[in-house]
C-alpha cells in the first residue's frame, strides 16, 4: 500500500497561554506512521527558521529542531517522539509565559 497523509492539522495557542501555532502532519502506510512533522511555531520566542521554535521530523532521518539548531534523535516509536514533542513544547511555552509575567 502507498503512503497516505492521514493527519494535517494546526491549532493556535492562545496569547494567554504563550502564543504560537502547533502543527501535526502524519503519513501512514499499512497503518504504520512512515513520515511525520511536528512543529511549534512562535515568532515571539524565535524569529529564525520561519519561527519554528521546536520541531521533530524524519524528512532526512529522525531529528529535532530547537531554535535553529538541528540534532539527530534516537527513534524508538512515533508515539515516543510525539510524547517528547508535546512535553517539550508545553515546557517551552510555560517558560516563555512565566518570563513574560514576572
Amino acid at each position: 500500500m502507498s503512503e497516505v497523509k492521514v493527519v494535517d492539522r494546526s491549532f493556535a495557542v492562545s496569547r494567554k497561554r504563550g502564543n504560537g501555532t502547533i502543527r501535526y502532519e502524519l503519513w501512514e502506510a499499512d497503518g504504520v506512521v512512515t513520515r511525520y512533522n511536528l512543529t511549534y511555531i512562535n515568532h515571539l520566542i524565535f524569529s529564525g527558521d520561519n519561527g519554528r521554535v521546536l520541531g521533530y521530523d524524519n524528512k532526512h532521518d529522525h531529528h529535532r529542531h530547537l531554535m535553529g539548531k538541528v540534532e539527530p534523535v534516537a527513534y524508538v516509536s512515533f508515539e515516543e517522539i510525539e510524547q517528547r514533542f508535546e512535553q517539550e513544547w508545553i515546557s517551552i511555552m510555560e517558560a516563555y509565559h512565566a518570563q513574560r509575567h514576572r
